[in-house]
């Protein structure tokens, strides 16, 4: 393992790999999907049996408040892993990835509950990120040839994820996701006293309406409830808890200062500047996977030009939670209570 204050790094050696393998093998003997709510149900006592140098690693990670890690050595696909796909929809009927979704599973289950949101990809507890033609210019993972801005995963919601993985399938092309500490950012006190003020309105990202709405769900509980906070956000803090280490949560295409204060707004441009200046450029090779703490780093990622011929990046991505909020769950939904409104 090597470190820095805010950056871990940990490879697995042939033999945990192999071992890591063997886990995932027996696991899909089950015939429970990782996509869905039984396979972590049924598979929580697995993760004793996860290499312990590896387990080590994402329970000192927990513990400890590194702001992101990168895992390295996982198990190469065995067949090779398939072109990518041209949508998430496509990815969704493939399951030829699943001993991948396996091992990204595990580790997530070391580090708290993985959950996901009824409005994204159909409720599937593990998404794909790749580019989707049409969506180059967004601010959202299908996006390719703009820079997708640091942002605090789903930092619009009091729900958001505690830590967000990130599992390489490809990256040919080398392509970096930014990542950036609160903990590396040294801020004026007229700044931090400004940011620490519930002054600021996060809106949710423009993903979690379009899909429900193209899925026809317009009437669904989620959506409504995505819309409600699209029309009346709550006020909330940037910087918040311990004045001194504070966390944060960031998504600057989606803020705005809730009174229209211009020395809040440029504030808030000082701190996204200040990160800017801060950013650890990670790329998230094939078997790898990047552990981001969404309460100290924001994440985002470079531009690429996208090709569509199935070469292009394509990563997984799965949300984890410390403590699985149960008061805030989808009602009827497929995958139960580890679906988020």
């Amino acid at each position: 393992m090597t470190s820095t204050d805010t950056f871990v790094e940990y490879e697995l050696s042939k033999s945990e790999a192999d071992e890591l393998r063997q886990l995932a093998k027996q696991l899909r003997l089950t015939g429970v999907d990782p996509v869905t709510a039984d396979f972590y149900d049924l598979s929580r006592s697995a993760v004793q049996r996860v290499p312990s140098g590896l387990r080590g690693f994402l329970e000192r990670f927990a513990a400890e408040q590194s702001a992101a890690g990168l895992i390295r050595g996982l198990p190469e696909p065995e067949p090779p892993v398939r072109p990518t796909p041209g949508h998430w929809q496509e990815a969704a009927r493939d399951r030829s990835t699943i001993e991948q979704e396996v091992h990204l599973a595990l580790c997530a289950m070391l580090l708290g509950e993985p959950f996901t949101w009824a409005t994204l990809q159909s409720g599937r507890l593990i998404q794909d990120v790749l580019p989707i033609a049409g969506d180059e210019k967004r601010q959202n993972g299908h996006s390719s040839d703009t820079l997708l801005e640091f942002h605090t995963e789903d930092g619009f919601h009091s729900g958001r994820c505690d830590f967000l993985l990130l599992m390489g399938l490809r990256n040919h092309d080398g392509i970096a996701t930014n990542v950036a500490s609160i903990r590396d950012v040294v801020l004026a006190e007229t700044d931090r006293e400004l940011l620490s003020r519930p002054n600021f309105h996060i809106l949710p990202d423009d993903e979690h309406v379009r899909q429900m709405e193209a899925l026809g769900g317009a009437e669904h509980p989620a959506l409504l409830k995505m819309r409600e906070m699209q029309r009346n956000p709550e006020p909330v803090a940037v910087l918040f808890g311990d004045e001194h280490r504070p966390y944060l949560r960031l998504d600057r295409p989606f803020m705005r200062s809730a009174d229209g204060d211009p020395a809040s707004e440029a504030a808030l441009d000082r701190l996204v500047d200040a990160l800017s200046t801060a950013r650890r450029d990670v790329v998230v090779e094939t078997n790898s996977v990047l552990v981001v703490n969404n309460h100290l780093a924001v994440h985002g990622r470079m531009p690429f030009t996208a090709r569509y011929d199935g070469t292009d990046r394509w990563l997984k991505k799965l949300s984890v939670s410390r403590e699985l909020c149960q008061s805030d769950t989808s009602h009827g939904t497929p995958a139960g209570p580890r679906v988020l409104f």
